[in-house]
Order: structure tokens, then sequence, then C-alpha cells
């Protein structure tokens, strides 16, 4: 099974002020027996708020398989960032494909 994360999908929608943060820790997503058993592929966009901690405020699924979005949700919440002094909102994009 590999995960791979792939640049910001949405850095064009964001404000040109905004920039993307850099993760300091990922988790990788654990790939879901039941999508595994489907051979379900694909990708996860994910839409996320991060504190000014580092942390992960909120998580939103923006699009990709339901079996796949919740494995990729749970492990983003994880992830922590560079520190800085305001909430963001990062773009990530998780690619899903069993091996």
């Amino acid at each position: 099974m590999a995960v791979m994360l792939v640049p910001a999908f949405a850095a064009a929608q964001q404000d040109s002020s905004e920039m993307t943060r850099k993760v300091t820790s990922r988790v990788v997503p654990a790939y879901p027996e039941l999508a595994r058993a489907m051979n379900v592929k694909g990708s996860v966009r994910l839409q996320v708020v991060v504190a000014p901690n580092g942390t992960a405020k909120s998580v939103k699924v923006i699009g990709g398989h339901p079996v796949l979005a919740q494995a990729a949700e749970r492990a983003v919440q994880k992830w922590k960032w560079e520190r800085v002094a305001h909430d963001t909102s990062e773009p990530i994009e998780l690619r899903f494909n069993p091996e």
C-alpha cells in the first residue's frame, strides 16, 4: 500500500497573501481493510484549519472515496505544522494506491 502526499491542490484558490505552512510531523494513514478488499484506490482532498500552535483545529473532507476519507481525516488530525501567529487554512491531498 502506498499513500502519497500531493502538493497543495488549492494553492491557486488561496489568497495570495496566505502561504502554505510547513508540515513538521506527518502520520501516514492506515489503508482500510475494506478498501483493500474492494481494491479501492484514489485521492482524498481535505481542507485543514491549523491553529497557531501547529495542531489541526478542524479537518473537512472536500472529496474522495468515503472508505478512504475517514482514514485520511484521522491521520491528518495528528499532523503538526510550524508555529505561526494566526490560524491558517491548508489544502491537503492524499493518494491511496494498494500494492
